[in-house]
């Protein structure tokens, strides 16, 4: 099977691998223990911490581990509700964001929040003249991803934050898709949350991280926690953190490397495509403002979870939209965020490259794209 599906989640790099065993089998104590076994824990904890501020550019103090993406952004969330700086209760977010935060958003609202739900434009983007038009008197918060999982837009992230310090707004933004990938820290310290997934950057699955802005003052989400100076409850699993920071320095050490040779495998199947590109249909953007590594697709008249049996029949592996919706009746949340409803939202699929994809593995996946376009007949 020939692997596309690297937006989903990544195999665990070999070198994060070993680190994880030895230091499941060295640093077993509880980080929180004050015996020597626990101590050393600790160290290697900080250690973590510390190469994570590195990496993004912000002070230590900020930083979280957590169990993954998910949590990252519900507790980064609220936290920012716990510090806001004004009196409001109104939020905007994107029309496309990740379950974790769309479902913790319909939450508040149940809770009395107003939420504002973005749109995006025809390339999967958020207009920056909408979301200032968006913003009112009582906004305290705002949350949108950098990086779209579904078409790969990258949103203005820096310039959003900017506008929002001017109005003492609190801006969140989920780096699930883009840490490792592309340069974070700029925006990390121009934000006052973001949040991290291990897994997608080849760390272990069930680790993540969450940076907030310590000048802030935010209260603990449950009571009396004390993992994680109260981010978060439950023993720290400093193996897998251990893992985690080895995966993202490797990942941070090719990433100028492997987005050139991603563009180049992005390219070649585009290419490969050329005898029917009039019935395919490519979203997302170009240059800068795009995530080379996600391509989100549809063929005209076919739905996305066929094209996806066909791909799986013929072994590649593809899907239909990020993984936290997969199963689901209704189409990928981008396509309608996008305008895109109905049977053309169906026909959404997403192919995504990775480390181990091959400039072969890419040329053949569009030749069998081309092929079923031309054995059913396409309405």
């Amino acid at each position: 099977m020939k692997y596309f599906d690297y937006a989903a989640t990544c195999p665990l790099d070999r070198e994060a691998a070993d680190i994880y065993i030895q230091a499941s089998t060295k640093y077993f104590g509880n980080s929180q223990s004050l015996h020597e076994a626990g101590s050393a824990s600790a160290n290697l904890l900080e250690s973590c911490r510390q190469e994570f501020s590195r990496l993004l550019g912000v002070d230590q103090a900020g930083i979280y581990f957590t169990g993954g993406g998910s949590e990252a952004n519900y507790l980064g969330i609220m936290a920012l509700l716990s510090a806001k700086r004004k009196q409001g209760n109104h939020i905007i977010t994107g029309g496309a964001e990740h379950s974790s935060v769309y479902n913790l958003m319909k939450k508040l609202e149940g809770e009395g929040w107003d939420i504002t739900y973005l749109p995006l434009n025809a390339n999967g983007k958020i207009e920056l003249a909408n979301f200032i038009e968006a913003v009112r008197p009582e906004t305290v918060l705002v949350s949108i991803q950098h990086g779209n999982p579904e078409v790969g837009t990258i949103q203005p992230i820096i310039k959003m934050a900017d506008y929002c310090r001017s109005k003492d707004i609190l801006i969140h933004t989920d780096c699930v898709q883009t840490f490792g990938k592309i340069p974070v820290a700029p925006l990390a310290s121009c934000v006052d949350a973001l949040s991290i997934s291990g897994h997608k950057f080849y760390g272990p699955k069930g680790t993540g991280a969450a940076y907030v802005n310590p000048k802030l003052a935010w209260k603990p989400y449950i009571d009396g926690t004390v993992h994680e100076k109260g981010f978060r409850p439950g023993t720290v699993n400093v193996p897998g953190i251990a893992a985690m920071t080895a995966a993202a320095q490797k990942a941070h050490s090719l990433m100028d490397t492997e987005t050139k040779r991603v563009n180049k495998l992005r390219e070649a199947l585009i290419d490969s495509l050329s005898e029917v590109r009039e019935s395919i249909g490519i979203f997302g953007t170009e240059g800068d403002e795009q995530l080379p590594g996600i391509l989100g697709m549809a063929i005209k008249g076919l739905e996305g979870q066929y094209v996806l049996l066909e791909c799986n029949r013929n072994g590649f592996a593809i899907s239909t939209g990020t993984a936290c919706h997969t199963g689901m009746l209704s189409p990928a949340k981008t396509m309608s965020a996008m305008g895109i409803n109905g049977k053309p939202a169906k026909e959404f699929f997403r192919i995504s490259f990775g480390r181990e994809t091959q400039q072969e593995d890419a040329v053949n996946l569009g030749k069998m794209l081309a092929a079923i376009i031309k054995q059913v007949p396409v309405v």
